[in-house]
């Protein structure tokens, strides 16, 4: 198991979410076609992976809390054999990060051993919780994951994909979810659409992931990215779809869009990278100034630097370098340690901007504590003056539905004005894009995007003091070892 600790060198970013990814591969070994799948998507979660496979008869899984790469290797892959398999990446949003809160859930059912990977965030899981424990459902972890187990088993007796219709009906919030049993790989998507998930096929068979940069590395092709309230199935029949659960309203997360999803990934049929470069246009377009360079944060701002640089006429050149070896720290971090892992994040370019007027461009701005080191780390080596631009709108209010991104107390956009912000973190002007402008990036109207942490408008009604360690007070559920289960199937009643 590896221990989590102290990270010296995180910034102030909103945080990943989960990667998800399902495969029906006849003729193939799927473990190791979702490990790289997995590899794929490690962006959106590193905190845990595992990975469930089924030869038909018996479902097993492996899960362990870290990276892709430290959590599996060649005999752990072989010790999965099977057609089948469903994987995921964690970063937590509901539940602490902890070994029994990693995925995929395994449980026991009517139609034999299930295993459920699940990315986003359920608003009502206490009702929920609270009525299968009266019911004298024991739960494992603490995670909203479980919930959505939970439900699937109690509803298997109508069969796989009316079990999933079922639960559908029940939970509420943003969810894109794989489920493995013996027989069939199912995803299916909330009927908001919050959080993405594309169907495709690879070889003779089939794949399901959350976003399509897991493809690539499987030589795999997308076909169809599922619509708020589908559902997929993929068995020996072939890959089918359904509508789970109504939908009103197409809400995804344009967060997506501005920072999580990788800028090689497809959504809503438009190339990220381009997206983020047309962002960075807008915002040349909104927020004009004379400088002499524009420079990226990288890797996330490189698109939008450069659009804003073709807008606009101004040079883009790197200002900084990235360190592509920094890990997990067991030191404690101090405020004048968390600088100093900035610093060793981020290594200045000086000769690029000694003297020099910058546009410095960003995806975001959440705390404004990482933005304020840049920023003065960038004047001390030599700037004349720091122009930011951020491709995000102002986040005003936290996510529930799956986005790690603090309390409201925490934002700075929530406790300070922009010319305030502008002060707190020492630039010499500061734009933010707008919500229209970044919706127009996409190529969709507003009313297609959730907008929440900018406007405060959730589109499905949040509970009050939802927080995501709800449920880690249970001191009956101790540390799991590492699952690596193999049991009977179980006979559907006739």
């Amino acid at each position: 198991m590896i221990d989590q600790a102290p990270d010296l060198f995180e910034d102030d970013s909103p945080k990943e979410e989960c990667g998800i990814i399902g495969l029906y591969t006849p003729g193939r070994e799927a473990a190791r076609l979702a490990f790289f799948g997995l590899f794929a998507l490690q962006h959106r979660g590193q905190e845990s992976a595992g990975i469930a496979v089924s030869d038909s008869s018996v479902v097993r899984m492996h899960k362990d809390m870290g990276l892709v790469s430290q959590v599996f290797n060649e005999n752990v892959l072989k010790s999965l054999p099977g057609e089948m398999a469903v994987g995921h990446n964690r970063y937590s949003t509901t539940g602490a990060s902890v070994l029994r809160n990693a995925q995929p859930i395994f449980c026991q059912s009517l139609v034999g051993d299930i295993a459920v990977a699940h990315n986003g965030n359920l608003i009502n899981t206490k009702a929920l919780r609270e009525e299968l424990k009266a019911e004298g459902e024991h739960f494992d972890s603490t995670s909203d994951s479980e919930l959505i187990a939970r439900l699937l088993v109690k509803n298997m007796h109508l069969g796989p994909e009316h079990a999933v219709a079922a639960t559908m009906r029940r939970i509420e919030g943003a969810y894109s979810v794989t489920v493995l049993t013996p027989n069939m790989v199912i995803g299916f998507r909330d009927p908001h659409g919050i959080r993405p998930m594309v169907a495709g096929r690879v070889g003779d068979g089939f794949i399901i992931a959350s976003e399509s940069c897991a493809f690539t590395p499987l030589d795999a092709v997308v076909d169809h990215e599922l619509k708020a309230g589908e559902m997929v199935i993929m068995d020996k029949n072939g890959m089918r779809f359904a509508q789970g659960a109504p939908s009103k309203r197409q809400a995804m997360c344009l967060f997506e869009f501005i920072y999580f999803a990788r800028p090689d990934s497809h959504m809503y049929g438009t190339l990220l990278y381009s997206a983020r470069e047309r962002m960075g246009e807008e915002l040349a377009i909104e927020h004009p100034v004379e400088a002499d360079v524009v420079i990226p944060v990288p890797d996330s701002g490189i698109p939008a630097a450069l659009g804003y640089s073709r807008k606009s006429g101004i040079p883009f050149m790197e200002g900084m370098t990235k360190s592509r070896y920094i890990h997990r720290t067991f030191i404690q971090p101090d405020p004048h340690m968390r600088e100093m892992g900035v610093r060793m994040k981020l290594t200045p370019l000086k000769e690029h901007f000694d003297g020099k007027r910058l546009v410095l461009v960003d995806d975001s701005i959440v705390r404004a504590t990482t933005t304020s080191q840049i920023v003065k780390f960038l004047f001390e080596s030599g700037a004349k003056e720091v122009h930011v631009r951020i491709t995000a709108p102002p986040i005003k209010w936290p996510c529930f539905y799956g986005i790690d991104m603090c309390s409201r107390s925490e934002l700075a956009a929530a406790r300070m004005t922009i010319e305030e912000i502008r002060k707190h973190v020492g630039a010499t002007t500061l734009g933010y894009l707008s919500i229209a402008a970044t919706a127009r990036a996409v190529g969709r109207g507003e009313d297609s995007f959730c907008l929440a942490c900018f406007s405060g408008e959730y589109p499905i009604p949040v509970p009050e003091n939802l927080t995501k360690m709800a449920f880690e007070m249970a001191p009956n559920i101790g540390e799991m070892a590492t699952i690596n289960q193999a049991q009977p199937e179980l006979s559907l009643p006739g």
